[in-house]
């Protein structure tokens, strides 16, 4: 994939269906025997690992402004868990997220701000039937921290990951 595009559909090498790549199975046996109401979390670098070897889609669950004015991954997709400054629910956000990587059974790796909301929307796709739904664990920006800044202890900027900004 190249550095500066951006995903819109499921790239021409993933459209066939893909296996489930060996670490992801093991973290969504352990996310099951866990009791865990979605696939998994994985780190920031094995994401980075799994999507750009094209092994896993990487989607983008925060708003377009976060995207725009914050970063983002590039050729990572993009569909709103949240949309505006009240962040309400994108009621759409399944459906989009169905049709935007190609099937209930696609590797996909969910990447918000802190890792909190691609939790949710990775518990709202499973609910749902998608079987491949993980979150990425940190987020782009990472935790909070007690001088009320982040990207100081983790995240995916913090472990110098490729990001670009609009």
């Amino acid at each position: 994939m190249s550095s500066s595009a951006t995903l819109s559909t499921v790239p021409a090498q993933l459209a066939a269906p893909l296996e489930l790549p060996q670490e992801l199975a093991a973290i969504r046996d352990q996310a099951i025997a866990a009791g865990l109401p979605y696939a998994g979390g994985v780190t920031p670098q094995a994401a980075w690992e799994l999507f750009s070897s094209g092994r896993a889609l990487l989607v983008d669950v925060r708003t377009a402004e976060e995207r725009k004015f914050v970063g983002h991954v590039p050729g990572s997709a993009h569909v709103a868990w949240a949309t505006g400054t009240s962040l309400s629910r994108n009621p759409r956000f399944v459906r989009e997220l169905e049709s935007k990587i190609g099937g209930k059974d696609v590797p996909t790796l969910l990447l918000c701000r802190s890792g909190k909301r691609s939790v949710a929307a990775a518990e709202a796709a499973t609910k749902a039937g998608l079987t491949c739904v993980f979150n990425v664990l940190e987020g782009f920006e990472g935790e909070i921290d007690q001088q009320h800044q982040r990207g100081k202890a983790d995240g995916w900027r913090f472990h110098n990951l490729p990001w670009v900004q609009d």
